[in-house]
């Protein structure tokens, strides 16, 4: 079963100034992997915040996914806490995600989303827009069921599959 957390990265987010679109977007995507949300939490974008929740919640929840923070913004710091705490970068996550959203937009080049494994919980970054979340989700929705049957190590043989 996937225990899954989301973390909404938004200055104004977590000072009630703006709606958390996004977060509600990435709730109904899991319905689709019928993942367990078990935590929604809005912070600010915050570099040793945003490290101790995601330590924080990969403790109960094997799938954090984050959005917002993820640009070229000074206060965007997302990757660079997200790369504090994991222990294996899974590029191939980010790396599809942004060769599909550049199909739809070139604007795509300008994320810096980060994807690992913390643990045995599998943390991805996702951009801050409703529409990108859904279009980055969709990329990569598939894939998740399988990485974390592999993290826990319920996998045999990879090529049979």
């Amino acid at each position: 079963m996937i225990k899954a957390a989301i973390l909404t990265i938004s200055d104004k987010g977590s000072r009630g100034e703006r709606e958390d679109k996004s977060g509600e977007v990435i709730k109904e995507k899991l319905q689709e992997i019928k993942a367990d949300i078990i935590a929604y939490e809005i912070i600010p974008d915050e570099r040793a915040v945003i490290t101790e929740r995601l330590k924080y919640l990969a403790e109960s929840a094997n799938l954090v996914l984050t959005t917002g923070g993820t640009g070229v913004s000074p206060r965007d710091v997302t990757p660079e806490a997200t790369r504090d705490v994991i222990e294996k970068e899974l590029p191939g996550f980010s790396e599809a995600m942004r060769a599909e959203s550049f199909k739809i937009t070139p604007r795509a080049l300008g994320s810096r989303t980060v994807s690992g494994i913390y643990k045995e919980t599998l943390i991805i970054n996702l951009p801050g827009s409703p529409k990108a979340v859904a279009e980055c989700l969709d990329v990569v929705l598939k894939s998740i069921t399988h990485v974390l049957d592999l993290v826990k190590g319920t996998v045999e043989d990879c090529g049979r599959q």
